[in-house]
């Protein structure tokens, strides 16, 4: 009995530990400013510690498809949304302050979270378990835009595709930079899986909002001056922005993880 409560006390101290370091790193290297921004060693640091994150470390058990509700990859009935997605994604928040964001998301199967962006952000992401589609594109620069032509033309940019791939737990910390890395990207569940983020600087209404976009293949406005892409069209999309999605469904959560001394 002795022995069973030491081996649950000391499990307990490393869960801790881990997160209490994943907090203390972020800390010291992230201020609300930006200034002086960290240094790449630093970052990756950062992305070492989070390598190490497993969910027992944050209080999570792995989802197994068993457990999960959802619908599968593809949903039961496609044309379905509403079914494809009564599953919520659940938002855990571990840390919020002026410098970073460090939270959890927990993606039953098929759920999706659309195409958006991180304006002026850096974001860490760890896999903890399962595997989820991340598909994600950087802005071309300079910018090139066409102009919306009349009611049901959108006004879009164009922008270049950075990742599209399944990313199966365990893998390695995924990191996007204001300006490349896939700063625009969307997630769809392949298997219950959930997501530990760090964000850098966090969300801000007025500063920093979160923009929702439809991505349109390179044909549907090549016509013009557009940039010649020959060969490699397939790269490029065009990136209309949309009102927030009325279909992303979202709850809140209560982190279970260990307890951070701030």
């Amino acid at each position: 009995m002795v022995f069973s409560s030491l081996r649950r006390y000391l499990s307990m101290r490393s869960q801790s530990s881990k997160v209490q370091t994943l907090y203390d790193h972020c800390k010291t290297i992230f201020s609300p400013s930006g200034t002086p921004p960290p240094s790449s060693q630093a970052l990756q640091k950062l992305s070492s510690i989070l390598d190490t994150v497993q969910p027992a470390d944050v209080g999570l058990e792995e989802e197994t498809a068993d457990n999960d509700r959802g619908h599968g990859f593809f949903g039961a009935n496609v044309l379905n949304r509403v079914a494809r997605w009564a599953q919520p994604i659940t938002y855990l928040d571990i840390h919020d302050c002026d410098s970073f964001t460090m939270c959890i998301f927990c993606f039953p199967t098929s759920s999706v979270i659309p195409l958006h962006d991180h304006p002026g952000m850096t974001v860490f992401s760890k896999l903890l378990y399962g595997s989820l589609h991340v598909k994600a594109y950087d802005w071309v620069e300079p910018p090139f835009v066409v102009e919306s032509k009349g009611p049901g033309y959108p006004r879009v940019r164009l922008a270049k595709l950075a990742v599209d791939k399944v990313l199966n737990a365990p893998c390695e910390t995924s990191v996007l930079y204001p300006k490349h890395g896939g700063n625009l990207h969307c997630f769809t569940a392949v298997t219950p899986c959930a997501m530990l983020d760090i964000l850098t600087p966090p969300y801000a209404e007025e500063e920093r909002k979160c923009t929702y976009y439809h991505d349109y293949p390179y044909s549907a406005f090549a016509a013009g001056n557009a940039p010649v892409c020959d060969g490699e069209e397939e790269e490029y999309a065009w990136l209309a922005e949309l009102e927030s999605p009325s279909d992303l469904y979202m709850r809140q959560g209560v982190y279970a993880g260990p307890a951070i001394q701030l």
